[in-house]
């Protein structure tokens, strides 16, 4: 199947064995033209969002710093949709006022509430920490997202084209097979082979790009996810020095050996022998009745 190109989009030994092509080999050679197309969309979607969500992130941390509380910004009801860390800090903030007020909407009351509220206890602040694993998770997935496609390219694409070329080479002996003795000559083959080594330079064409990009991304996203993991861990600090009571212990904490002091040993006297069972009673000395006069 012969097919004409433009000669100055490709080089003299690609032209030729395109125009030598087969069916198969052209539809191999389509395939990862597909391939290349959805690794290569991949990528710069890819580099596009984490150079987005790198800008968010310094417009979010900017005004969190200068926010009068930790909490104002949720109070306040600001967005900051392309930051990741505006999505940890809603999801911890959320799950911190629900523990604070009882309600995690802010409303025309919360300030009032909030102000009014105390510290929570460490086993609820162990849930908005929970909150914050559970964010930066979502936000990790979110980038590696579509990475599939650039690591199917990168793996796949080199098979596929040495499947097209042993295929073509197959062609090319079994043409030379049945020829005529007189045309069995590496100028009957050549054509055949040429075309058979186009897919696997398309192959390598689609998968060495793909191959550094990713890489590259793997170590952005690597990067934007420890980012990600600091800016948690000072956020919980922070929610843990301002709301927390550290003081209270909680009714399912057991005292400490220190705080019970030294037992106490009850000392126990020795038994005193009991009195004799036959032990004569002493009576009372009788009363003097005293003498009656006889009156004359």
């Amino acid at each position: 199947m012969n097919l004409l190109l433009p000669s100055p989009l490709l080089a003299n030994g690609l032209e030729f064995g395109w125009r030598q092509s087969t069916t198969e080999g052209i539809v191999i050679c389509v395939i990862l033209a597909i391939m290349s197309v959805g690794s290569w969309t991949a990528m710069i979607a890819k580099v596009v969002l984490l150079r987005r969500a790198r800008r968010a992130n310094a417009e979010f941390v900017s005004v969190f710093r200068s926010s009068p509380h930790p909490l104002s910004m949720y109070q306040n009801g600001e967005h900051f949709d392309f930051a990741p860390y505006y999505h940890i800090y809603h999801e911890a903030a959320r799950e911190l006022a629900f523990h604070l007020v009882g309600s995690d909407q802010p409303d025309r009351t919360f300030g009032a509430r909030l102000q009014g509220a105390g510290r929570i206890s460490p086993s609820q602040m162990s849930a908005v920490q929970v909150a914050l694993e559970r964010a930066v998770g979502e936000a990790a997935l979110k980038f590696e997202h579509g990475l599939s496609t650039v690591s199917i390219a990168l793996s796949g694409a080199p098979f596929i084209g040495l499947l097209g070329t042993v295929w073509g080479i197959m062609g090319s002996f079994a043409a030379l097979a049945t020829s005529q003795q007189g045309e069995s000559s590496i100028q009957a083959m050549a054509p055949g082979v040429c075309a058979a080594l186009l897919t696997t330079v398309v192959g390598l064409l689609v998968a060495i790009p793909s191959m550094f990009g990713y890489n590259v991304l793997i170590t952005r996203i690597r990067e934007m996810v420890v980012r990600m993991d600091n800016f948690a861990s000072e956020l919980s600090s922070t929610f843990d020095r301002r709301y927390v009571d550290h003081q209270t212990r909680s009714s399912d904490e057991l005292p400490s050996v220190g705080a019970l002091g030294a037992p106490k040993v009850v000392a126990f006297s020795a038994p005193s022998a009991p009195a004799a069972a036959n032990t004569p009673r002493q009576m009372p000395p009788p009363s003097r009745q005293p003498a009656s006069v006889v009156g004359s």
